[in-house]
């Protein structure tokens, strides 16, 4: 049997955001994805892309509509991370944020260097590529966010493929042991390396090479999602 009227409840309600800590990497760091704000609070301060969640949209909707509207990412891999609803976050009153990452190619999304504004950045705000060891002022509390994005990406990515929405559909194996080193933040022994890598089976090997120089031509790879799932419902696992 239906309610006649609106139905109140004596609650308050707080504000509802969704932010989305976006990383890249270049040749030889991790990247974090940044808005500077063209009003207060934190007036020109640099903060993670996101806002807040209209009543009419579920949280991934909101998160993807911040995304291409602020920065021009579009389908693109992005999760759930956290939610973050300490008293004092938002000065404009209580918010509560739900906080996803994302991980994106960053030559999909080119910028002039590491730094640099995108060249295809929204327009009324500046949209740049920050290293994550070199974060300027930021506002709210999105360094706490950053941080915790950084240790799940760090830990995942040990036993979830999720590394390679970082790099190009083809890529050698010497690019993707860059990325371990430089997510994990220490050197990997390259022949254990590539032996545990292509014992997964997870890889396709191309009949591609890439020349670097005076060096000998490096073969390129593709991740095969479908074997992937596979090996999952057999009971293999990706563990690096």
């Amino acid at each position: 049997m239906g309610h006649s009227g609106a139905f109140c409840y004596p609650y308050a309600r707080p504000a509802v955001t969704v932010d989305c800590v976006v990383f890249g990497l270049s040749e030889d760091r991790l990247q974090v994805l940044l808005v500077q704000r063209d009003e207060e609070p934190f007036l020109q301060h640099w903060g993670l892309p996101g806002g807040f969640v209209r009543i009419e949209e579920d949280l991934e909707e909101s998160v993807r509509r911040e995304l291409e509207s602020k920065t021009r990412c579009k389908n693109i891999y992005f999760e759930q991370l956290y939610t973050f609803g300490a008293l004092d976050r938002d000065p404009r009153g209580r918010t509560i944020s739900i906080a996803y990452f994302a991980l994106v190619n960053s030559a999909s999304y080119p910028i002039d260097d590491v730094g640099g504004e995108l060249s295809q950045s929204s327009g009324h705000k500046q949209v740049r590529w920050h290293g994550v060891d070199t974060l300027p002022q930021l506002a709210f509390d999105h360094g706490k966010l950053i941080a915790c994005a950084l240790e799940r990406l760090r830990s995942k990515i040990m036993y979830r493929p999720i590394g390679f929405e970082l790099l190009p559909s083809r890529f050698t194996l010497s690019r993707l042991q860059k990325l371990y080193e430089i997510l994990l933040g220490r050197e990997l022994d390259k022949r254990n390396f590539r032996k545990k890598i292509l014992s997964m089976g997870v890889l396709d090997g191309l009949e591609a090479w890439e020349q670097n120089g005076a060096q000998r031509p490096a073969q390129l790879y593709r991740f095969n999602q479908s074997k992937y799932q596979q090996k999952l419902k057999q009971g293999d696992f990706f563990e690096v």
